[in-house]
């Protein structure tokens, strides 16, 4: 199979069979599978969805109802857990070659995906990420904001994507099986399959609808919390296997300053006093106590990297790594 088509979708029955039918039209050519991820909807998307899984397929073939293996297959949470949570049963029940992400809300147009699969496919990308460089979105709540975020998101990950979240991706089927999106990190998909270690990561100009249908379910909230995300990525990904190296560096260099302070003070008043010159007494200084603090601090972070390495030690998964191939085969 070329394709699997992965839709995560929460409300949005409206659009959908539109969307298969733009699918269709688009990706004429191809062997494909569409699999809709219902993402704990109460509009009535999964009984849409049963009833496009239940009928003629792309090739021209019925589908059996109840049977899996047609051109629509579908999944369907008992409650909305997120984007993140749909991405990743989709990317664990697709069976194609390459992997194509894309919303419901008719905003992302499957007509880019050919290009994207050539792309893959000729010029060797493991991913390549759409770029809405025209959005039909409000400027003032949408576009002025993701201009930031993305910008941040350059300068953090060292991907040079303009449009880091945008829902129309395409994947060699190995970045997906090879990568973990969890919480809300589907926005930075890329840089967990660069961390993952694909590193060949393109993009692609993409044309951008306005919202036919229904309303965005995302508000403003999402650019904090992805502005917290990628500071987590970051974290896990410079320093999840060595806990030690951030937070035993950060407590030595506050000890060390809080001593160093400490000493200086204490120095300081028995010259004074010696020299019969005006002294203040060492616990009236209010240095003196943010010495203190920092030797407290100190000592804390010391103990909270030493704590991260015994439960990184303790960890399953400390020597799981990516190995991209084996030769000969047998070793």
């Amino acid at each position: 199979m070329d394709l699997s088509i992965i839709i995560p979708l929460y409300n949005e029955a409206d659009s959908l069979p539109e969307l298969k039918a733009w699918i269709e039209k688009a990706l004429e050519g191809f062997t494909y599978e569409i699999i809709f991820v219902d993402d704990g909807s109460t509009d009535g998307s999964w009984r849409v969805i049963q009833e496009m899984a239940d009928h003629v397929g792309h090739d021209g073939t019925t589908v059996t109802p109840g049977l899996t293996g047609g051109p629509v297959r579908g999944i369907r949470f008992r409650r909305n857990y997120g984007k993140s949570a749909a991405l990743y049963e989709g990317f664990a029940a697709a069976e194609g070659d390459i992997v194509v992400t894309m919303d419901a809300d008719l905003q992302d147009s499957p007509e880019e995906i050919p290009e994207m699969v050539r792309m893959i496919r000729e010029e060797g990308y493991d991913l390549v990420s759409g770029w809405k460089k025209k959005r039909k979105d409000n400027a003032l709540t949408k576009n002025l904001p993701s201009k930031l975020y993305n910008w941040t998101a350059r300068k953090v990950t060292g991907i040079k994507l303009h449009d880091m979240n945008c829902g129309l991706k395409a994947y060699r089927k190995e970045v997906v099986k090879n990568i973990e999106v969890y919480g809300e990190m589907h926005r930075y998909i890329p840089y967990l399959a660069k961390n993952a270690g694909f590193t060949r990561i393109g993009e692609k100009p993409v044309h951008h609808q306005k919202r036919k249908y229904g309303k965005s379910k995302f508000g403003m909230s999402r650019f904090v919390n992805g502005l917290l995300d990628l500071m987590s990525l970051w974290f896990l990904s410079r320093f999840g296997g060595k806990p030690m190296h951030f937070f035993g560096t950060s407590g030595i260099l506050m000890f060390l300053v809080g001593f160093v302070m400490t000493v200086w003070i204490i120095a300081a008043k028995l010259y004074h006093q010696a020299n019969g010159l005006k002294f203040r007494a060492v616990t009236d200084q209010p240095l003196f106590y943010l010495a203190l603090v920092a030797v407290i601090l100190g000592v804390m972070l010391f103990l909270a990297g030493f704590l991260g390495e015994m439960v990184s030690r303790s960890s399953t998964e400390r020597n799981n790594y990516q190995i991209k191939e084996r030769y000969p085969l047998n070793v």
